[in-house]
């Protein structure tokens, strides 16, 4: 199977893509639902996600690369089922790509993000993916 990507969500007030850019790097912790957990443990080292500002901005604002493939949560308790997987920043869209403009999208109508928007890490299929980035590439109307 090739390259995978993925949307991960988290709120910039906790960690926002400023932080992981500054870090270089960083552990993708705090996650407690199973199935974004099987998200993150079919996550491969090369797949790509996007970084996903929830409750505060609602948007794509950049790409990050899986650099490390799924561990034990060292912010869960021992013996805990749930893992991280190690991102880093790859760049930042051109311009976010906000919720409003994926809903809006008949494109875009299938996303898990849609579909299943309380799932914190979630695939994107390729077509998707391509088209978020191309809809980076301009400002929203």
């Amino acid at each position: 199977m090739g390259k995978q990507y993925w949307l991960m969500k988290s709120e910039p007030d906790a960690y926002s893509w400023d932080d992981l850019v500054r870090d270089g790097s960083g552990i993708w912790d705090g996650v407690r639902n199973h199935t974004a957990k099987q998200n993150m443990q079919a996550m491969k080292v090369g797949d790509e996600a996007l970084f996903y500002h929830s409750n505060i901005g609602k948007e794509c604002v950049g790409i990050m690369r899986i650099v490390e493939t799924a561990f034990p949560d060292p912010t869960a308790d021992a013996g805990s089922p749930w893992v991280v997987v190690r991102v880093e920043p790859v760049r930042p869209l051109a311009h976010p790509v906000s919720l409003k403009a994926i809903k809006a999208d008949p494109r875009l109508a299938d996303m898990k993000l849609i579909r299943q928007s309380r799932l914190s890490v979630a695939p994107v299929r390729a077509a998707e993916w391509q088209h978020i980035l191309k809809r980076s590439e301009k400002p929203e109307d």
